[in-house]
Parts: structure tokens; C-alpha cells; sequence
């Protein structure tokens, strides 16, 4: 079938092996960019992952064509999930089918999986690769859970995404999960090396410098995919024979692109580690976070409800005028937009992670809502009920209601919380900011409207 299929089966004349099948479905021409030019053919190639890659490990066994079970691939880009697809689509003697995540329906998994087991009687095993497993939906996985229980298809996955947000657990239970990292500076430096001289690559028509070397693989990130796409932009610009400078990187490579998915893993990472840096006080780490955020292009309404959110959540009473930065914040982003708006959210997330901080807020409502879910709800006392409706008075409502202005304090003995729940208390201010000051005041209050002195 074409490429433009919605699924596609490695085929090939016959007399071919499967191998040669799967290993088809990975080529690519000459004119292919230089990252998908030096894909990993052997282990030996390979770059990172060794604690994946060991001897005897279940991963090195399925590429060595003697492993049994469904894996899913879960790493950050460039970190060679499709590399390792590759690698074992090349190993094993078996059929290879790769459906396409962004069009494929469950019509087409069904397709697929009938197929496997007509094959099987013919003792042929499906090999099913999916990239970007996340993108099915949880009834396209479902599809496929009967076929990888039994084995009729081994499955080989892959995924930005944390598998615990984006792959159903059925499916991850019947499947090896196996987390690739970032490659460290030294295996990205191997990387790029080796596309410089190889024959797959630059075949030693350029060179690089040390600290063009260096630079390249700051700019990547871990990402090796990323070192290669830089460093074909970087070399188209130097003549045969002459070295790639830092001068190079710097004319030819754009800045560096953060690693943030706002659909994804990353997203989440980077999100909580912003809140969790205002929450610790450390502004620093706050603006660091904020700033990826803006580069990576987040929606600046996001990032300001998150600062609204955590004004109440972790700042509440010990600085009341936090949750009136972050609002105003909200609505300056909302009226000016970016870039400017990055100078409104800056200032509030200074003004959030210097704020005292306390959780109190956030511990009285709960409270409240645990008695309330607890069924402690009792009746409302009477002489707090609506009383302006005809009969109401009859009834008893509203009746020895004490006005608190009419008392020269403006607070005055007199029962609010229902008589199940009268000793009550939910709100505990700490000693921080504005809560030291209020918690002597609320302690004066209290013992007032409880008759307690």
C-alpha cells in the first residue's frame, strides 16, 4: 500500500525476508535530512540508552530477534525511540505492519489485527509499530488489547507523552514500559562526530571546532535528532574543506528551541515545577520556568490563571493584595496580549513568589467541604433563616436576630454555625505576613460570637 495509505504493510517481492520488510519501511534516500541519514542501523550505533541496551536486557533481546514481549517506547524527541523501532522491525522474521496515529481509526487496528491472525496460522507473528501512541484514542487502544494479551501482534509503541496520562492501563499492563533519556553532552557529542564522517553523512567534507562543538550540543538538549538538524543547518553554510566556528552556529542556527509540548509531558513538568518554585519562595527558578513557558509560545491566559489559582492556594491571608496582582495580571494579558503581556505575568510572579506564604485558604475549605461530604450538616438556626416572605415570622425565622452594627464593636455574641457544629473551627491563620496580624484579631472575634469572653 502507498505511503498515504491509512495503514501501512512492509512488502516486497517475494522471496524477501520479513526483516528486509521492516528494515524497507525505515530507508530513506540520499536526499533525506542528515538526521534520518544516520539512524542507528546496528546496536553498535546506538548512542545512549545503555541502561536499556545491556546484555540480556528484555529490550536488546527483542532486537536481537529473541524477545517475546509488547514494549512501549516513552522518552523525551531525539532519544531514539524510532531508531529502536527500526532495529527490531530489522531483526525479527516476522510480518511488520505500522499504523499511522493520525489516521488510522479503530476500523483500520481491526483491519490489522484480523490480518495477524490470519497470518499467524500461516506461523508468521504481526509486528505492530505505532508512533505517537498517545495520539490513538482510548477506543483505538482498547482495539488492540486482545491482540497484544494473546500475541498475535507484538506491539512496539512509542511516545512523547507519560504513558500513565495517554496510554489506557490495560494496555500498559499487557506492555514493557521502557523510559529512554536525554543523551548526556558526550553521547551527543558521538552523534555529531560521527554525521561528520560518515558516508551516510557530511563524509568529512567540513570540520568543526571545539566550541562550535560545544555549542551544538547546548543547543540540543539531549536532543539528538535536534544536534543533526542544526548541524546540517550549520554546514550548508561552510565550503568543503573549512570548519564550522561558533560564528557559524550563531549566524545559521536559530535560538535554541525549548523542549515543552503543551499538549504533552513536558507541559505538565514545566507547569509544576513554575508553581512549585513561587510556592518555595525562589523567584529565580519562578522567572526561569515563566520564561520557557513564553518561548515555548503557552498560552499567556493559562499561565495567569495558574498565578490567580495559586495566589489563594499557597499565598491566601498572608498577603491579601497577591490575589489582586494576579487577577489584574489575568486581565492585563487578556487586554494587551503578548509580548508585552510577559512583563504583567513577570510582575506577577515576582510579587507571588516574594509574598509570604500560606496554605490556610486552601486548609479551611477543605475542612468545611470534608464535614459537608461527612454529612455534618445540621439545620440552619432559626433566627438566621429568610424572613421576608409572609408567614416567615410564623414559623420562627428570622426571629431574635441581632444586628451586629447596633453593638458599638460591630461584632456581638450570637449563634451562625449550625448547633451540630457549633464549636467548629476551619479557618487557622498562620503567623505569616498579614495572618500574624490577623490571627490575634480573629482570636478576639471568635471568643466575642462565642459568648467565650
Amino acid at each position: 500500500m502507498s505511503q498515504d495509505a491509512l495503514f501501512e504493510q512492509s512488502s516486497s517481492p517475494e522471496g524477501t525476508s520479513a526483516g528486509d520488510r521492516g528494515t524497507a519501511f525505515f530507508a530513506v534516500s540520499a536526499s533525506a535530512p542528515l538526521a534520518a541519514r544516520m539512524r542507528p542501523r546496528t546496536l553498535d550505533e546506538v548512542s545512549g540508552q545503555q541502561h536499556l541496551l545491556g546484555p540480556g536486557t528484555p529490550l536488546r533481546r527483542l532486537i536481537e530477534g529473541s524477545g517475546e514481549a509488547s514494549i512501549i517506547l516513552y522518552g523525551p524527541p531525539g532519544t531514539g525511540k524510532t531508531t529502536i523501532a527500526s532495529l527490531i522491525a530489522a531483526s525479527m522474521g516476522q510480518n511488520f505492519v505500522a499504523l499511522s496515529a493520525l489516521n488510522s481509526g479503530v476500523k483500520q487496528v481491526r483491519e490489522v489485527i484480523d490480518q495477524a491472525r490470519r497470518d499467524l496460522i500461516q506461523g508468521q507473528r504481526t509486528v505492530l509499530f505505532i508512533d505517537e501512541v498517545h495520539r490513538f484514542s482510548k477506543t483505538q487502544q482498547d482495539a488492540l488489547l486482545g491482540a497484544v494479551e494473546n500475541r498475535t501482534v507484538m506491539l512496539v509503541a512509542a511516545t512523547t507523552e507519560n504513558p500513565s496520562f495517554s496510554v489506557v492501563s490495560p494496555l500498559l499492563s499487557r506492555s514493557l514500559l521502557l523510559k529512554l533519556e536525554s543523551l548526556s553532552p558526550e553521547e551527543l557529542k558521538t552523534v555529531i562526530t560521527r554525521a561528520l564522517e560518515d558516508e551516510r553523512g557530511l563524509a568529512g567534507k567540513v570540520g568543526i571546532t571545539e566550541e562550535a562543538l560545544d555549542q551544538l550540543v547546548n543547543l540540543a538538549g539531549g536532543d539528538a535528532r535536534r544536534s543533526l538538524t542544526y548541524l546540517e543547518s550549520a554546514a550548508e553554510a561552510v565550503a568543503p574543506g573549512q570548519d564550522i566556528t561558533l560564528d557559524t552556529i550563531r549566524e545559521n542556527v536559530a535560538r535554541a528551541v525549548v523542549r515543552y509540548d503543551r499538549d504533552g509531558d513536558q507541559h505538565y513538568d514545566v507547569v509544576s515545577a513554575f508553581i512549585k518554585s513561587i510556592r518555595g519562595s525562589d523567584v529565580d527558578a519562578a522567572l526561569h520556568y515563566l520564561a520557557r513557558m513564553i518561548e515555548a509560545g503557552e498560552d499567556p491566559r493559562f499561565i495567569a490563571r495558574r498565578l490567580v489559582i495559586h495566589a489563594s492556594e499557597d499565598i491566601g491571608m498572608a498577603d491579601p493584595t497577591a490575589l489582586q496582582t494576579a487577577v489584574a495580571a489575568a486581565q492585563a494579558v487578556q487586554l494587551i496580549g503578548m509580548p508585552e503581556g510577559r512583563l504583567t505575568l513577570a510582575q506577577a510572579t515576582i510579587h507571588l513568589a516574594t509574598a509570604p506564604k500560606s496554605a490556610s485558604v486552601i486548609q479551611a475549605i477543605t475542612r468545611a467541604q470534608q464535614d459537608v461530604h461527612a454529612g455534618k450538616i445540621g439545620t440552619v438556626p432559626a433566627h438566621l433563616r429568610d424572613g421576608h416572605y409572609e408567614g416567615a415570622k410564623a414559623m420562627g425565622n428570622a426571629v431574635g436576630y441581632q444586628y451586629p452594627h447596633d453593638d458599638p464593636r460591630g461584632v456581638l455574641t450570637q449563634q451562625y454555625l449550625p448547633a451540630e457544629l457549633e464549636d467548629r473551627v476551619y479557618y487557622e491563620p498562620t503567623g505569616h505576613g498579614a495572618e500574624g496580624r490577623i490571627k490575634d484579631y480573629l482570636g478576639r472575634l471568635r471568643r466575642i460570637v462565642r459568648g467565650q469572653g
